[in-house]
């Protein structure tokens, strides 16, 4: 059969059933509804007009029952009299099985209005495939991203009214009154003391982890990286763009078991140590952490490899200023390449939906300046890292000089924090096991 007489695919009985429902139960029927269904899932236009005069009661707190209905469909355009609204009111609820099915109902017109949704951006992928237009890989990652932003729920349309906008505000508001701590503040970093100053990492944030060479900003991420897949149970996925797998394995395994790290390079380990090997190898199994060595791989690589990934919480790349851009830039500037790479990756946090955090080099010009704190000025190819990062967590251990005191501490210091509050804490830095952990009296400076 010709594309052109197919006809889409669209259910009048469950959009009349789903819209009857409401009307004969609307305190049971409307909230269930919502959670499934926008007024655009509906395939007649008519159906999704009523449905927004319902969701006009909702907005402004009134009832819905059938005189105030018949009036603002009449009023809102929907038919040209009372007597035309009354007939079609009439059949939908005449029409309506039952009002306990009204969940099934929605989500058959739900399922519907995806396959509709499939065919168009179907349409679209063939277009830009028999156009050519574009590099062969650009054009398979935004096949893959329509397809992937359906399946998520999170079609991209060119406006979005303010009254859809609200009920979401509304919905999450009420949904917060239940949620968890997770939920409402972001992954928790596994640090007591950094938490109450980043308010966790929120979805879609752009993290950057910036250090001076050699003071641990890897293993600072491998230890975020390891808490949180620990604690959240979600997949945390690893980008090492400088070590092998092997090797960002057995930092993890230093940091879980308390191994000295040199003896695990070495191999002369001791009974002890290989029973803590166990023990965190155990542990470590369980966590869904899933590592990615190669060396040149691009956002677009990243993102497609990441759709494939079944509840993602975080994304670790390993490092900014290793990142080729897909595009070399004739101009030759690497400021501009990795202003580029940058903006690529708060775009992948932002259409994931979850945390992406990288290291970044400081300047070279730091390395002179060690008895003072870095600054968001020192980002390596600054600019535009600083303007798409919402948050920004420097590491310092040589601002202490060489007081043997203080040789183990280490200052987390939150730069930039577009959610949450600024201010530096104290940490304890193991080099030999390249792990952070909180002091017993941390001290939080705001």
């Amino acid at each position: 059969m010709d594309a052109l007489q197919r006809k889409m695919p669209y259910s009048i009985d469950a959009e009349q059933a789903v819209l009857g429902s409401i009307i004969i139960d609307p305190e049971k029927c409307f909230d269930v509804v919502a959670q499934i269904l926008k007024a655009d899932d509906f395939y007649h236009d008519t159906h999704a007009r009523i449905y927004e005069v319902m969701m006009d009661f909702k907005y402004n707190s009134k009832p819905i029952d059938l005189v105030t209905l018949l009036a603002n469909l009449v009023s809102g355009g929907v038919y040209n009299d009372e007597a035309e609204a009354r007939s079609y009111v009439k059949l939908l609820i005449d029409t309506t099985p039952t009002t306990s099915n009204v969940k099934d109902y929605a989500k058959i017109v739900y399922d519907k209005s995806v396959l509709r949704r499939l065919i168009l951006a179907s349409e679209e992928i063939q277009k830009d495939a028999y156009s050519e237009g574009d590099k062969v890989e650009n054009i398979v990652d935004a096949a893959e991203q329509r397809i992937f932003e359906i399946a998520q729920n999170n079609e991209k349309r060119d406006f979005v009214h303010i009254k859809d906008v609200i009920y979401k505000t509304y919905e999450h508001l009420n949904q917060l009154q239940t949620a968890s701590k997770e939920d409402i503040l972001g992954l928790p970093t596994g640090y007591s003391d950094l938490d109450k100053v980043v308010v966790g990492f929120g979805k879609g944030d752009l993290v950057i982890v910036g250090a001076r060479p050699g003071v641990g900003k890897t293993s600072f991420c491998l230890n975020l990286g390891t808490n949180i897949a620990k604690k959240s149970k979600k997949a945390v996925c690893m980008f090492s763009l400088e070590m092998s797998n092997e090797q960002l394995v057995s930092r993890i395994i230093a940091s879980e078991a308390m191994v000295d790290s040199q003896k695990l390079r070495t191999g002369a380990l001791e009974p002890s140590d290989w029973e803590k090997i166990a023990n965190a190898t155990a542990i470590l199994s369980e966590t869904n952490i899933y590592i990615d060595d190669t060396t040149d791989v691009s956002i677009t690589a990243m993102k497609a490899k990441l759709r494939r990934i079944k509840n993602l919480g975080l994304v670790v790349v390993d490092y900014l200023q290793l990142m080729e851009s897909e595009n070399k830039r004739r101009d030759g500037s690497r400021v501009n390449e990795i202003a580029e790479i940058s903006r690529g990756l708060k775009i992948l946090a932002k259409e994931l939906n979850v945390p992406v955090i990288t290291c970044s080099q400081l300047s070279r010009g730091t390395e002179k300046e060690k008895e003072r704190k870095p600054m968001l000025s020192d980002l390596r190819d600054s600019g535009s890292i600083e303007q798409d990062a919402d948050m920004v967590i420097f590491l310092s251990r040589d601002y202490y000089g060489n007081d043997p005191e203080k040789a183990n501490l280490v200052d987390v210091i939150v730069a930039k924090n577009r959610h949450g509050g600024l201010g530096t804490v104290q940490m304890s830095w193991l080099g030999q096991y390249t792990k952070f952990s909180t002091l017993e009296n941390g001290i939080v400076e705001y």
